[in-house]
């Protein structure tokens, strides 16, 4: 298990290779990127809110065998279904994000936010 507080390649790279990671949401950049990545991977339970449950849920983990496995088979299973996993898709997605961004220009509409389906 990765224990994460002010990182974001390190989680994505912890989470790539089927390690856990929990994280402690803040307001430094790092650890919404943390926690984004944790939700999207459906392990939204690994992020907290403050240091004390940060260091009570390393703490529980960290004895409770069970619990750990059964994290890193939810992770394993996240690697086959989980968008954030999906690298190609994510690229299809954002190939279909500048499509629509340079059509909206062409013709001649103001930006704005759009959401683009899942690819």
């Amino acid at each position: 298990m990765a224990v994460d507080l002010h990182t974001h390649t390190t989680a994505s790279d912890a989470l790539w290779a089927g390690v856990p990671v929990i994280t402690c949401l803040g307001e430094a950049f790092a650890g919404r990127v943390a926690a984004s990545l944790l939700k999207a991977a459906d392990l939204p339970h690994l992020v907290t809110g403050t240091l004390d449950d940060y260091r009570r849920l390393a703490l529980e983990l960290g004895r409770d065998r069970k619990a750990l496995k059964s994290l890193k088979e939810t992770l394993a299973l996240a690697r086959s279904e989980s968008s954030l996993f999906d690298t190609a898709g994510r690229t299809r997605q954002l190939e279909a994000a500048y499509a629509r961004m340079w059509q909206r220009r062409q013709q001649g509409e103001a930006p704005r936010s759009f959401d683009v389906e899942r690819a």
